[in-house]
């Protein structure tokens, strides 16, 4: 599914240049998940980031599927995102004074869904992740487990193939944070990749396959 060959990634210039990400080559494989580990700062976000084109490398190749998503351009990386990935991140990023069914609709505006469509793909994924009678209610009002699951919610609605996270028990208590993992391995269950960047060994030993990056580096 997803190819990753001889990565950097440099950010500023000259003497002030920072190189997040240095010749990362790397598969990660269909219908599982993986996690990303390593020290704050190692470079786990920068290369979700990557994969989920929310940045672009400064050189080398990231394939999904076959097709280089490198270096193409803005519009349609906005499609790619759309299409392929799933995105939950550990602050939620979820709209406070919407309800839950508004932020859930967002990836399907997005997509050129229509108002009924939405509704029936919307209560659809609420009832898989539990939380179809909080459909009217704003997300301020929620715990931060409800919140997390709204946010898978939101990642799973448009059917992406793959799913991105980044630290998505960190905010949690263990009990929550446990009853996240269940989702995730459920994601796994339907075919999905799940891609997990996370400190927490815990989370790593649920996963099937592991990445270690330490100072930008695959650690092998």
């Amino acid at each position: 599914m997803i190819s990753i060959e001889h990565v950097c990634k440099t950010y500023g210039k000259k003497d002030a240049s920072v190189e997040a990400l240095k010749d990362i080559t790397l598969n990660i494989p269909d219908s599982g998940m993986t996690a990303i580990m390593g020290p704050s700062g190692s470079g786990k976000s920068t290369l979700l980031n990557m994969i989920g084109c929310l940045d672009s490398p400064s050189s080398g190749s990231i394939k999904i599927d076959g097709k280089d998503i490198s270096q193409v351009s803005v519009k349609e990386k906005a499609k790619l995102r759309n299409k392929f990935f799933g995105f939950v991140m550990q602050d939620f990023a979820l709209i406070p004074d919407y309800t839950v069914i508004q932020n859930i609709e967002v990836p399907l505006v997005y997509a050129g869904k229509k108002g009924k469509e939405r509704k029936v793909l919307v209560e659809n994924i609420l009832s898989k992740v539990g939380l179809l009678e909080k459909r009217n209610t704003e997300v301020q009002y929620l715990s931060g487990g409800q919140k997390q699951r709204i946010a898978i919610a939101r990642a799973l609605v448009n059917d992406p193939k793959i799913i991105l996270a980044d630290e998505p028990t960190g905010a949690l208590d263990l009990k929550t944070g446990q009853e996240v993992m269940k989702l995730f391995l459920k994601m796994k269950q339907m075919g999905k990749t799940v891609i997990i960047v996370t400190h927490s060994k815990e989370v790593a030993a649920q996963c099937d396959n592991v990445i270690n990056i330490i100072d930008g580096k695959v650690d092998k």
